[in-house]
């Protein structure tokens, strides 16, 4: 051995004989408040003795050595590459597996610098943290906080994460857990979702639950199934359906790309239409920019390109053999472009014979992106049928809403009809009572806490008030003006002023809140197109209810006999024993009453304000003249009319009421010109008048 090597192994000796000293010097208690979690040992005498390893530190668990393998990947994760990672992790099956990926996408995943194992943490104060193992659920240390590297993957990852997460939640026993998983299907389908989608609808036993599964199934089928007759299976299978879902789920089946061919349309392209330059489907010009994008023609040259060219072009003076003094026209420019082209100094100009000729010696085609003409057909034939069924279901909305709008303007109307109808006082204070009404209710409801309470005591109430203040109006004002048509129209249009104001002076210019019942929240759904709230169908059950008691009252009570005899002779009337003058206060103060009763009604859905009122007066005396002056059935003849007409009108134009309510009256009034006295005229004596 020589000197040197002799030196060198005593260097190599005392380097040995100083580590070992330093290894033996460490303190092997943790750090202040630090519970020791020894990493895997990789020493020399670890590997000889694994035994002795094991005895001095746990081992590590199934799921720790695999997050080891992608520790890297997981710490700094990129979405360009953590997607097999995840894709592995997940095909491990191992049992922390799903608490760690909720971890992880919830940023609540912490690296342990010092072994560099990952877990879920619990903090305890004093830049304390408790480790928590993912596969156990168990702490196993507590940690200085400075240790803990917290791992924040971006949104992109974090998608990857949620995707991956739902395959263990579909079959997580707690539904809550299960419903989120379908949320997240449904906010980013993947086909990854398929098969285990299919796993848990098999043993899924909430039925809500299960027809999610079911919808959610047939949707990625559609997009992802394995087979052509699968997908249309499952795209057949949505014809019943009227939701915006399946809609959504068929449109990208029959999406397509527009192309121009220099013959017939590619080999094996599912053709969507073929299509005519010059049609509505295709202009000329995006046909000529079809054949560009496919270098099938040149590009147009544009006044601007063409002025480019000739002022590079410019040689002592001259374009094109053309002195520029004299391109002072655009047809002397265009021979100093064509002099260009010829010369090939400029890409030549295409002449409107040339373009017709090109454009009509080539093909365009929309073709479906789909490449199956199996499943692009199955997909249009089973949305025509949606479509169909969405026109049906919409005109069963509009009818309701028709129903609805009615109901409201009979309610509106049926007072009017007894006063203005039978009476023949044209009374334009009938909004006000209207007004009165909902005011009423929402009196007391500043006393009766209980909606439903209060809406019982407020209809009977409001009838009891506005009867009160009809019987004083005719009393006061209306008797003595009985055949002096003008003069009541004057002074009741007076009472509607003072009446409107006092309500201002009372309650203010602020609407006022009357609140419906619990139980008429909300509406009453039969599929994706057709709803309608409870409140709407209250007062339609209302209104028939009204329906009723008013036939009641006029044809089977002593009451509405002497109103019958009073309204087709008086005089004869009289002479039998009724008083007229009493009829007369009593048919004013009904109709009153039954007003305020509406105004209840109206006031649930509709702001109660002083001015309610004179929203519906122009339609309750339209509706009582359409229909037929002093007859019941003509006014709910008048207010069907009316509520359909308003409602077919505003669907044709939805964004306008105001035109709707102006087409309205016109009609109204061209309908009154051919039945001047309404759909259902008086008969006999009644009709005398």
């Amino acid at each position: 051995m020589t000197r040197h090597a002799r030196l060198l192994a005593v260097l190599c000796l005392w380097l040995f004989a100083g580590m070992v000293p330093a290894a033996a010097q460490q303190d092997p208690a943790p750090a202040a408040g630090v519970a020791r979690i020894a990493a895997p040992d990789t020493s020399a005498d670890a590997a000889a003795d694994p035994a002795a390893a094991d005895a001095e530190s746990p081992a590590l668990t199934d799921l720790q050595a695999l997050l080891q393998r992608f520790a890297d990947d997981i710490a700094k994760p990129s979405r360009r590459t953590i997607g097999a990672v995840i894709d592995e992790i997940t095909a491990s099956g191992l049992p922390g597996v799903p608490v760690f990926l909720q971890v992880w996408g919830d940023r609540e995943l912490y690296l342990h610098e010092p072994d560099g194992l990952f877990y879920a943490i619990e903090e305890q104060g004093d830049d304390q943290a408790a480790l928590i193992e993912l596969s156990s659920g168990d702490q196993v240390a507590v940690v200085n906080e400075d240790d803990l590297d917290q791992i924040r993957p971006n949104s992109g990852v974090r998608e990857l994460i949620g995707a991956a997460l739902v395959k263990f939640q579909l079959t997580d026993t707690d539904p809550a857990r299960r419903r989120e998983a379908l949320a997240g299907i449904d906010r980013a389908p993947d086909a990854s979702h398929l098969e285990p989608l299919r796993a848990a609808l098999e043993t899924e036993d909430d039925p809500v639950l299960a027809a999610r599964m079911t919808t959610l199934e047939r949707l990625l089928t559609i997009a992802y199934g394995e087979t052509d007759d699968a997908r249309i299976a499952a795209i057949e299978s949505l014809s019943g359906s009227l939701s915006v879902e399946s809609r959504g789920a068929l449109n990208p089946v029959l999406t397509t790309r527009r192309i121009a061919t220099a013959g017939p349309p590619p080999e094996g392209a599912n053709v969507a239409a073929e299509l005519e330059p010059g049609s509505d489907a295709l202009s000329e010009d995006d046909a000529w920019a079809l054949l560009v994008s496919a270098d099938l023609a040149p590009a147009t040259i544009s006044t601007a390109d063409r002025n480019a060219a000739l002022i590079a072009a410019i040689e002592q003076g001259f374009v094109g053999g053309i002195a520029v003094h004299q391109l002072d026209t655009e047809q002397a420019r265009d021979r100093a472009y064509a002099a260009l082209a010829a010369d090939g100094g400029a890409a030549p100009r295409i002449t409107g014979e040339d373009r017709a000729e090109i454009l009509a010696s080539h093909g365009y085609y929309d073709i479906y992106v789909e490449p199956s003409a199996a499943v692009t057909g199955a997909a249009e034939a089973t949305l025509a049928a949606i479509r169909t069924q969405v026109a049906l279901n919409q005109v069963l909305d509009l009818v309701l809403d028709g129903l609805s709008l009615a109901s409201i303007y009979f309610l509106a109307a049926i007072g009017l009809a007894i006063t203005f109808g039978v009476m023949g006082v044209i009374n334009m204070a009938h909004g006000e009572f209207i007004m009165m009404g909902a005011y009423t209710g929402y009196v007391v409801q500043q006393f009766v806490p209980d909606y439903t309470l209060s809406i019982a005591l407020a209809i009977p109430l409001a009838f009891a008030v506005t009867f009160a203040a009809g019987v004083a109006m005719e009393r006061l004002v209306i008797r003595w003006l009985y055949s002096r048509p003008l003069e009541t129209l004057l002074a009741t249009f007076g009472i509607s002023i003072a009446l409107q104001q006092l309500a201002k002076n009372i309650f203010g210019t602020q609407a006022r809140p009357l609140t419906s019942p619990g139980w008429l929240d909300g509406a009453w759904v039969l599929n994706d197109v057709v709803s309608i709230s409870y409140i709407r169908i209250a007062i339609f059950v209302l209104a028939l209810l009204f329906l009723g008691l008013i036939l009641f009252v006029l044809k089977r009570t002593r009451l509405g006999l002497e109103v019958r005899a009073v309204t087709q002779n008086p005089g004869m009337a009289a002479s039998m024993g009724i008083n007229p003058d009493r009829i007369n206060m009593m048919t004013f103060g009904l109709g009153s009453g039954i007003a305020g009763i509406a105004g209840v009604a109206i006031g649930l859905y509709a702001k109660v304000t002083s001015e309610m009122g004179a929203d519906y007066i122009v339609q309750s005396f339209m509706t009582v003249v359409v229909g037929g002056v002093g007859n019941v059935w003509g006014t709910l003849a008048g207010a069907s009319l009316i509520g359909f007409l308003q409602k077919g009108i505003e669907w044709f134009n939805p964004s306008n009421t105001l035109a709707a309510q102006t087409y309205m009256v016109l009609f109204i009034i061209l309908f009154i010109q051919f039945r001047p006295k309404g759909i259902v005229a008086q008969k006999g004596r009644a009709a005398a008048d």
